[in-house]
């Protein structure tokens, strides 16, 4: 049983590629899959994270996880409705029956659940591994999905009054 798991976040068919295309997500396909196929070699759990609110219904198309991402039959699901992933959900339950104390975190959207989720992850005592070009945001509050992306990498690989070492890295290096 390995101590990493890999949670994605929230790439969903709305989320992505609603009123606005999601930025780098081709390549944040590419590398999100690419995550889930080292985490599978080395015997991670695979945890995909669902988003659910009134514009984004249970069951709805666009509530769907992407049929890009590398899915398998075992591989599990957190639903939520909040940005943060551990809010009122079995996430932790989850987590602790797996022997997790690492997280590899990747998806959607970069500031808003991504950011809330990681954070808390950070201060429950998980070490958080960002996987730096697999996640994505679109553009807002006068800034490009780009920039988000960029600023939000900086922002975490310079933060280190964690008590885990928070550190991002592209797939590749995972």
């Amino acid at each position: 049983m390995s101590d990493t798991a890999l949670l994605i976040i929230d790439i969903q068919v709305g989320v992505v590629e609603g009123e606005m295309r999601a930025a780098r997500l081709d390549l944040v396909f590419d590398n999100l899959n690419l995550a889930i196929v080292k985490a599978r070699q080395r015997g991670m759990p695979v945890i995909f994270v669902q988003h659910e609110e009134d514009e984004l219904p249970h069951g709805s198309a666009a509530w769907q996880l992407h049929p890009r991402l590398a899915r398998q039959d075992g591989d599990q699901i957190v639903y939520k409705r909040y940005g943060d992933s551990f809010c009122e959900t079995n996430l932790a339950q989850l987590l602790s029956a797996h022997g997790a104390s690492k997280l590899w975190i990747g998806g959607a959207a970069t500031d808003f659940c991504v950011d809330s989720t990681l954070r808390n992850a950070v201060s429950r005592g998980y070490q958080v591994t960002v996987i730096g070009d697999g996640h994505t945001t679109v553009s807002a509050f006068a800034l490009s999905g780009e920039q988000v992306i960029d600023h939000f990498n900086a922002a975490w690989g310079a933060t280190s009054a964690t008590p885990q070492p928070l550190r991002v890295k592209p797939a590749a290096e995972l």
